[in-house]
């Protein structure tokens, strides 16, 4: 008579088994999906401090430039690329955010410089630079959408139940 409610419990393991197979593998995939969203704000941010190194040497070589804005972008490029960000911290998501908008900014003082100078401004690796790096920026709009909405999304599995019950007790928890 006992065998009834062995079979009973049993049953309900294997089905919380599964179940918690289905919600492990699901937030696994949810966070890698959320690691490769911010792998891809990295690679357009990337692409634009390699386009504005690009257009530093270009204003470097012209005669009679501002050598303090350009020193400023040029310190701002380098805060911007030596931060480590961990996606799981927010205190380094919005140190690595800061830099980048100080890398921005000081960028559009020199490119606000550079409009002065007549020769520069026709030069062609100046104007492909200025195609090159509205595009890019469009780029970087795009990957932190995407980003934001796959966050969104790990968020929503790590804190709906009954996948909060996982979440916890596998260590998932929400992000930046």
């Amino acid at each position: 008579m006992k065998r009834p409610g062995l079979l009973i419990g049993l049953g309900i393991l294997v089905v919380l088994f599964f179940f918690g197979c289905n919600s492990y593998n699901g937030l696994v995939s949810s966070d890698v999906a959320v690691q490769k969203g911010w792998s891809n704000v990295e690679t357009n941010y990337q692409r634009r401090t390699d386009l504005y190194s690009s257009v530093i040497k270009t204003i470097e070589g012209s005669a009679n430039f501002e050598k303090s804005t350009l020193k400023e972008v040029i310190e701002a490029r380098s805060k911007a690329t030596s931060i480590t960000v961990n996606v799981d911290d927010s205190a380094s998501l919005a140190a690595y955010q800061q830099a980048q908008a100080n890398l921005q900014g000081s960028f559009s003082r020199l490119m606000a410089v550079a409009e002065q100078y007549p020769d520069l401004k026709t030069t062609k690796s100046f104007q492909d630079f200025q195609a090159q790096i509205e595009g890019t920026e469009n780029r970087i709009n795009v990957a932190r959408q995407d980003y934001n909405k796959t966050v969104e999304e790990y968020n929503l599995k790590v804190r709906r139940f009954p996948n909060n019950l996982f979440a916890g007790l596998f260590g998932f928890h929400a992000k930046a």
